[in-house]
């Protein structure tokens, strides 16, 4: 027996982009994206690790899975230049995952996601994700910066908490108790850091002098080239390490990476577990399917290459996430910061994605050893930059030129996302987007009375979209109606939709004015409508010459005496 799909239920078909990029893929190209990878490499490395601790996991697990996720997304995807793995975003849903359910949970939250993303891929659903509005995105994403940052707190000033707790004010009641332990040390390491990542690119600014000398001059190309958060790790953990300075690093809290390929993981899937972990994994697909979309619309605008396929990308990002759990992995999606360094390093396409994955198992392999004398101040430190550039909070000053539904949209996710959870916020912040709109759109309706209406006759232009949040205004059309009305009509160019329950209005109208006897003419339907009262049969209940193609053909009909047969006046 043949499974055979619903009717209008297309499946996508799988093409990744690498397979396409590759027609003409010449020396030149693969130079560039040689280039662009080993560098968006050496950026992904401290972010991904820093992203783990921050995620309440082991370091390495952040590694490997901005190695297999980076290599699967870009090997699969449907963008030309984007860059996977391990996101901000996801700090705050994992860490908070793992507090309530465990790590292995986490794991099977995670394989459940990524069926579910590669469904929504395969199903042609990508495109649903861009009908989330941008005060909601933006609410969110501001939310999640600011757990990031207060995340970050605890290690930028070296306090030992040994179980910092999910809750937003349960962080800062556990902050609070614990800052008799605060660490000069790691404080100035971590502020030395963040400082170092806010003036490095401005030392290499254009029009700078250089030196005369050109050896100098070399050194000075070559160190603007140099990405921020390296610079910093290295510079920094030498610092501590030749000073003997007391900071937590990652050798004494993890006991360091190690220097072997990831090794496969089965996580306990069981029934139970699917069944407490439907908001997880809920959580993880949204946030997952939202934050790549938007970074490969943002890598569309980033260069000449032709623009991304939402499903295919979607379907990619769902078999990332189903591979990772299982080599001890986390959540992976499109990063907007690599994916913006790797275009900038000169990536043509998915080949450098590929090589950023090798280049990242490369260091694994050959100085994993050397991560464990990294300061966790200095991982805080990237963090909090990477936090601050993260959130846009020039939105909060621009509240003032939008409407009251945008604020309390964006406000109110953000709010809620900082307070409860990104899902809590999501889901609210989608109800208040629909009633503000059902609002705004029953504003746009209206009837109008033609004040030239002939004598006897009440001609109503109706304008917009005629649905659930407007029938008020049609149900009053037959309230107040003068003596010797004995027609209403009306005239509907300018309706440009009309839903079951607005059509459900017209037709109680209807009724209300045959028990007055009165007449209801419609006239100059646009397609929607006409079909809609077609298949409901109410041109037949309406009866012949009470639908007609314009509003002359209309007054004319209401000259000629209607039949008693069909409109008497209600017996009293």
């Amino acid at each position: 027996m043949r499974f055979r799909l619903p009717p209008g239920v297309e499946i996508a078909r799988f093409s990744p982009r690498l397979r396409e990029s590759l027609d003409g893929y010449d020396k030149a190209r693969f130079v560039a994206d040689l280039g662009a990878g080993l560098t968006v490499g050496i950026v992904a490395l401290p972010l991904a690790m820093a992203f783990a601790i921050a995620s309440g996991v082991k370091p390495e697990q952040g590694i490997f899975t901005a190695i297999i996720a980076g290599f699967l997304i870009s090997a699969l995807g449907g963008s030309q230049v984007q860059i996977g793995g391990p996101a901000g975003a996801f700090i705050v849903i994992v860490y908070g995952i793992v507090q309530r359910y465990g790590f292995g949970n986490l794991l099977v939250a995670t394989v459940l996601a990524g069926a579910l993303m590669f469904v929504l891929g395969a199903l042609k659903l990508g495109v649903l994700v861009r009908y989330v509005p941008v005060s909601i995105v933006i609410g969110f994403t501001n939310g999640i910066a600011v757990l990031i940052a207060l995340s970050q707190i605890k290690d930028l000033l070296g306090l030992s908490i040994e179980k910092v707790p999910a809750d937003f004010f349960a962080q800062l009641h556990a902050i609070g108790t614990h800052l008799g332990g605060f660490n000069p040390y790691a404080f100035a390491i971590g502020l030395a850091c963040l400082a170092g990542l806010f003036f490095w690119p401005k030392l290499f600014m254009r029009g700078m002098v250089l030196p005369d000398a050109l050896l100098a001059q070399r050194g000075f190309r070559v160190a603007s080239r140099m990405p921020g958060p390296i610079v910093a790790l290295v510079s920094l953990s030498v610092l501590a390490a030749v000073l003997d300075l007391p900071v937590e690093t990652i050798g004494t809290r993890f006991g360091g990476i190690p220097q072997a390929l990831p090794a496969f993981v089965w996580p306990d899937i069981s029934w139970a577990s699917a069944q407490q972990l439907v908001i997880p994994t809920i959580t993880i697909a949204l946030l997952g399917a939202i934050e790549s979309l938007l970074c490969a619309r943002v890598a569309d605008n980033l260069g000449d290459w032709k623009r991304h396929d939402p499903n295919q990308e979607l379907m990619a990002q769902g078999v990332a996430n189903m591979v990772v759990p299982f080599f001890g992995g986390i959540p992976a999606t499109g990063t907007i910061a690599r994916t913006v360094t790797n275009v900038r390093a000169g990536a043509t396409s998915p080949v450098a994605g590929l090589v950023h994955a090798a280049t990242l198992l490369a260091i694994v392999l050959v100085a994993a050893p050397l991560a464990a004398s990294v300061p966790l101040a200095v991982l805080a430190g990237i963090l909090l930059f990477m936090a601050w550039n993260m959130g846009e909070w020039h939105e909060f000053a621009r509240l003032r030129h939008f409407g009251m539904g945008y604020r309390t949209i964006m406000l109110g996710t953000f709010a809620l996302t900082v307070v409860f959870d990104l899902t809590v916020a999501v889901e609210v912040g989608l109800i208040l987007a629909c009633v503000f709109f059902i609002y705004r759109m029953s504003t746009l309706f209206r009837v109008e009375l033609d004040a030239a209406s002939p004598a006897g006759v009440r001609v109503h232009h109706l304008y917009g979209s005629l649905f659930f949040g407007a029938v008020a205004k049609v149900e009053a059309v037959g309230e107040g109606l003068p003596a010797g009305t004995r027609a209403v009509v009306l005239e509907m160019h300018r309706l440009v939709l009309m839903d079951s329950t607005g059509l459900d209005a017209v037709q109680q109208l209807h009724r209300s004015l045959k028990r007055q006897g009165v007449r209801l003419l419609l006239c100059d339907l646009n397609e929607q409508p006409r079909e809609l009262i077609r298949h409901a049969e109410f041109d037949a209940v309406l009866g012949d010459g009470h639908l007609l193609p314009d509003l002359a053909s209309a007054l004319a009909a209401v000259s000629v005496p209607a039949g008693p047969e069909t409109y008497l006046a209600a017996p009293a």
